[in-house]
């Protein structure tokens, strides 16, 4: 089995190509190929030591599947799972999508929803990221002056994306071993 798996939550699919592009830059055997959290058990989860796990953030600052906004079952499905499942020895890096502009008061908050959903379940996160760059109000991914994982905003400025998402590679891989 593969040391590090990616596991996405996606709506339109922009989450899901940062999945693939994380994948591919990654480059090694030792990485599992992406798969949408709906198509995941908590035992799928917990079959990995290392994850990189992704969502975007959709209504008012909610995880897909979450939202009465949205008709996606992204995350619906495992978040009971995952409250109740011990994630502790377990190494996760967080990601998220956010749109700095059309939502700047609940900017990537999903991902500070996962952040402490698995925190609260015992895993140790890596992979922070400073929060300059950014224009927005508020975000409850924020942990101080830094987001709790990488922090992507495809609608305003996609240019940075594949830059962004490199850097943070550089700084989680050793972390996770590669």
């Amino acid at each position: 089995m593969s040391k590090v798996g990616i596991v996405f939550g996606t709506d339109t699919g922009k989450t899901r190509k940062v999945a693939k592009l994380i994948h591919k830059m990654l480059d090694s055997e030792d990485v599992a190929k992406p798969i949408n959290i709906n198509r995941c058990s908590i035992d799928d989860l917990l079959a990995f030591d290392k994850l990189i796990i992704g969502t975007p953030t959709l209504g008012e600052g909610e995880l897909p599947g979450l939202s009465v906004d949205c008709e996606s079952e992204s995350w619906e499905e495992i978040v009971d799972d995952i409250e109740e499942a011990d994630f502790s020895g377990k190494t996760i890096a967080l990601y998220g999508l956010g749109d700095q502009e059309g939502y700047p008061d609940e900017f990537v908050d999903a991902l500070g929803e996962l952040s402490e959903l698995f925190t609260d379940a015992g895993a140790t996160l890596i992979g922070r990221w400073p929060n300059s760059g950014y224009t927005f109000n508020n975000s409850g991914a924020l942990d101080g002056d830094e987001f709790v994982g990488l922090v992507l905003d495809y609608d305003n400025q996609s240019a940075l994306s594949e830059e962004r998402i490199a850097q943070w590679l550089e700084i989680i891989k050793p972390e996770l071993g590669l």
